[in-house]
């Protein structure tokens, strides 16, 4: 007796959620080539300018408070501290910049960063309880970064502590041969690079203008494909295991924004949830920190690529002050936590307080240091 076909549905079937997957991780291969040839074509590109320009950045950015608020600027209004992040460790392998000038960006770039969580925490500016709740959590991380740039920028500035340990840091990773890892990667975007340069006629202009929207796509949809395979599981995960200790909590920011690639998705994915109550301020300040942290593997990707040491050692700056920071504010966090708290409050005053610190923090201030000190 001859068994009946199975009928349609029966039949097993080979596509679906499994290719949808796997047609995502081809896409991020696809998008961090694209993000690694950036970084080398910018680099290039920046070479064809020749010393005047190097010296002419090295003059804008030789002041250390400058370098801060333009790291802030310029994060803020990219809404990407690993874009901005990116770019300084290109002009620092390409020479264009020095690696001390491009540390205080570096600080200036985790400030920044922290505009997209105040944005988000705008969404619940109909509700008064949720919104304070809500702001209270997105300045907590913003209040982080300014704490820890106020104790380590005079510090860097008098005693190179954080130039000292990247370099420490950088000198231990090239004796691990850590450095031969870029070589492969540059095999593989530098001819690319050139054949670009060459078919704009070795324009550095055009050249870093490919380069910086290459980075700006890679990196945009390298977050958008990395959301969408983790995020729905992650709020699940939060809903069922909520940060049931510090060290998990801390983890667990690290971990997700090295997987999605972005603090800023990373920690304003918790908003909604400090908004609706579901966790608390003091219950998401080591996620915070983790996130942080995690958000560092960009500049080591980007490092990496180029082969160059001061490039390592800005991705171990980039490190080395989140390290530090958390070293000084975690067993401190009253202190972020209550100058967070306080200044939600306003908000019961007025809800055009988020709005007002945006613009004064994050624009205006910048704007006006660099007018005058530039």
């Amino acid at each position: 007796m001859v068994d009946a076909p199975a009928s349609k549905s029966n039949r097993r079937v080979w596509y679906g959620p499994t290719d949808s997957v796997a047609l995502k991780l081809l896409a991020i291969a696809g998008l961090l080539y694209l993000f690694l040839l950036s970084i080398t074509l910018l680099g290039a590109s920046f070479k064809l300018f020749g010393s005047g320009f190097a010296e002419t950045i090295f003059h804008a950015t030789s002041n250390p408070i400058v370098g801060l608020v333009i790291g802030v600027l310029a994060t803020a209004i990219i809404q990407s501290s690993s874009t901005t992040t990116s770019i300084i460790v290109g002009l620092v392998a390409s020479g264009v910049l020095s690696f001390e000038s491009a540390i205080p960006m570096v600080m200036g770039a985790n400030i920044g960063t922290s505009i997209t969580n105040i944005i988000v925490s705008m969404g619940h500016i109909s509700r008064r309880g949720e919104f304070r709740r809500a702001f209270c959590g997105s300045m907590l991380h913003d209040i982080f970064n300014v704490c820890a740039v106020a104790v380590l920028l005079p510090l860097e500035i008098y005693f190179g502590l954080i130039q000292k340990t990247a370099w420490l840091l950088e000198g231990l990773f090239v004796g691990f041969g850590g450095l031969k890892f870029g070589s492969p990667l540059k095999a593989v975007t530098e001819p690319v690079a050139h054949e670009i340069l060459h078919l704009s006629g070795d324009s550095g202009w055009i050249g870093v203008a490919v380069a910086l929207l290459l980075l700006f796509v890679a990196l945009r949809y390298i977050v958008k494909v990395l959301r969408s395979l983790v995020l729905a599981r992650v709020e699940k995960f939060f809903q069922r295991f909520i940060f049931r200790t510090p060290a998990l909590g801390f983890i667990l920011g690290a971990a997700i924004t090295v997987l999605v690639q972005s603090s800023s998705i990373t920690t304003s994915i918790v908003v909604p949830l400090l908004g609706a109550g579901v966790i608390t301020t003091r219950q998401i300040y080591p996620y915070l920190l983790g996130a942080n942290v995690g958000t560092t593997i960009t500049a080591f990707l980007a490092a990496f690529v180029t082969g160059s040491p001061d490039a390592v050692s800005v991705a171990f700056a980039h490190l080395t002050f989140n390290v530090y920071g958390i070293a000084v504010f975690w067993p401190l966090k009253s202190i972020p936590i209550f100058l967070a708290e306080k200044l939600s409050d306003l908000t019961l005053k007025s809800r055009l307080v988020p709005l007002i610190y945006i613009v004064v923090v994050f624009f205006i201030t910048p704007g006006v240091i660099i007018f005058f000190m530039e």
